[in-house]
């Protein structure tokens, strides 16, 4: 998104506040953007502080061209900083070196902006740490704090941010943007239920570890029907193996749940919300079979929970191993 009539495109509403914030020159000290992946945070974010650098704004438009535009870019602003998780969170360390680049005046103008992606990733210390910043706010400082989970965000700091919801993005129109992209309409739907971003969804629509990992999903399900004895064999031969990396972990899990709503669709008779089966595949009609309806909660709920423990630094492993003997109670 370039513009904020992109931004209106998308968010209409979040779009709204902040352009007549801007209009007035109200621009609040302190922003929580909240809104799943690919909802448009950093480009929000990259839009509102180039609002308050750029040299040639045309209304509340920035021009994308001067010097501070396109620094902020770039990531070289001096006096824009980014503070993104340290491994698995935003540690005390990371907000302390913050705090010490405000004890100085801004290099080009007294305006400086701090923009926390993860912000849900805050450790507790460095979550009171940042207080500090929002509770004696300088007229010249704005805070940006971005989150796919706002339940995370403790409550001191939601309470002294103005909280701006991003909707998710609406499904349909991006699966036809993928299909009109060369992806085929099964794929498509599928990287739609994963992700609102379109080039992440095209990247993994080439990838050719996405659909290895589409296989196992598939193949794993079986096994629990198929060969029960063998499932807790083939996490250890074949997922684990896979799945190496946090992200890939978490996409795994992603996939699963896909396929186990979708035999849940198949119970109720919500056969058109389908994503990873079709309707009156003969491998849906066998799982359903397999599957009560009240397994299938409870399966979802296990997969939830696996998907927590993950966040929680649980070893990888230990997490599936828990999650395969949950499924084959």
């Amino acid at each position: 998104m370039k513009t904020w009539s992109d931004v209106a495109e998308v968010q209409p509403l979040a779009s709204k506040i902040i352009i007549n914030s801007m209009k007035k020159g109200r621009i609040s000290h302190a922003y929580l953007l909240q809104g799943e992946r690919g909802t448009g945070k950093q480009g929000i974010a990259r839009l509102l502080a180039k609002g308050l650098f750029c040299d040639n704004k045309q209304g509340v438009e920035p021009c994308h061209t001067c010097n501070a535009c396109k620094r902020i870019d770039s990531g070289n602003h001096p006096d824009v900083h980014w503070i993104e998780p340290d491994g698995q969170s935003i540690k005390i360390e990371q907000i302390r070196n913050l705090q010490k680049e405000f004890t100085y005046s801004g290099l080009e103008s007294n305006q400086k902006v701090y923009i926390i992606t993860g912000a849900d990733t805050l450790t507790l210390n460095a979550a009171n740490r940042i207080l500090k910043f929002l509770e004696e706010p300088s007229k010249k400082t704005t805070a940006i704090m971005l989150t796919e989970n706002s339940q995370s965000i403790i409550p001191t700091i939601r309470s002294r941010c103005q909280v701006i919801d991003l909707q998710p993005l609406n499904s349909d129109h991006f699966q036809s943007q993928l299909v009109e992209a060369g992806v085929q309409e099964k794929s498509a739907k599928v990287l739609s239920a994963l992700t609102n971003n379109f080039d992440e969804a095209m990247a993994w629509n080439e990838d050719e570890w996405f659909a290895t990992a589409r296989k196992l999903m598939v193949q794993l399900i079986e096994a629990f029907v198929n060969q029960p004895d063998d499932a807790y064999l083939f996490i250890h031969n074949h997922w684990v193996t896979n799945f190496k990396e946090r992200k890939e972990q978490e996409q795994g899990l992603d996939l699963l749940l896909l396929a186990f709503k979708d035999i849940l669709y198949f119970h109720i008779g919500t056969e058109d919300k389908l994503v990873v089966f079709s309707p009156g595949e003969e491998r849906l009609e066998r799982l359903g079979m397999y599957f009560s309806q009240e397994k299938l909660v409870s399966i979802l709920h296990y997969l939830l929970q696996a998907k927590q423990k993950l966040k929680q630094n649980v070893h990888p492993t230990l997490v599936m191993e828990q999650l395969t003997l949950q499924i084959q109670r």
